[in-house]
């Protein structure tokens, strides 16, 4: 499994929680589960206790998106160290489950965690692979949505670090929002400039009804 993957970890976990809109799709063991996939044995592990256990890394992990949004790269790589320092994971080179075209292993990295129960595993690949994330591309690479209310976090990949918003969805309806804006503005302009002429105008007008003994 590409390191790279392990990033989108963190993502998933953050993005469970909407704080703008008072949501929160974290409350079953099941929906714990479904973070780690179907194919996770990890996943298997999961109790009702993780619930909470999940919710609190969560919280640290969006302040890590936070922090790094806010342009505070050193708080965000403090952050992420004490996650790491926590929940630690032991590097290993895997292959035996990718074969190439003549059944030869394609070696990769893998994380290999030996967690005292699920929430530990899943938080040690999580931090593991959001820190591979950030010194490989920058902490300026992790981004909070800037579609109010949305603040989900994302990954950015762009070429041209230009990434704002976690999907064409929020991006379209930001665009949006800024055009009827720019348009409402627009005519809010254009009705003070008729104001302004029109009480121009009926200033001169009394200039010239007023005779010149009143003058």
């Amino acid at each position: 499994m590409e390191l790279a993957y392990y990033s989108d970890y963190a993502v998933r976990l953050v993005n469970t929680e909407e704080p703008a809109r008072n949501k929160d799709s974290l409350t079953t063991v099941e929906a714990v589960r479904e973070l780690f996939g179907a194919a996770s044995q990890m996943s298997r592990r999961a109790t009702d206790a993780d619930v909470t256990r999940f919710r609190s890394v969560r919280g640290r992990l969006r302040a890590v998106f936070t922090a790094a949004d806010e342009g505070d790269q050193t708080t965000a790589v403090d952050l992420l160290n004490s996650l790491l320092l926590e929940f630690p994971v032991s590097p290993q080179i895997s292959g035996h489950d990718y074969l190439d075209e003549e059944g030869r292993p394609r070696w990769h990295m893998h994380l290999a965690d030996h967690p005292s129960n699920a929430t530990a595993g899943y938080a040690a690949i999580a931090a593991m692979g959001l820190a591979f994330h950030l010194t490989e591309f920058g902490a300026d690479r992790l981004g909070l949505c800037q579609a109010p209310p949305c603040r989900n976090a994302y990954l950015d990949t762009s070429t041209n670090r230009s990434r704002r918003y976690c999907s064409d969805r929020c991006a379209t309806r930001a665009n949006v929002a800024a055009y009827r804006a720019r348009k409402r503005q627009e005519a809010l302009d254009a009705l003070a400039a008729e104001r302004s002429d029109s009480t121009g105008l009926t200033a001169e007008k009394s200039q010239e009804s007023t005779t010149p003994a009143d003058r």
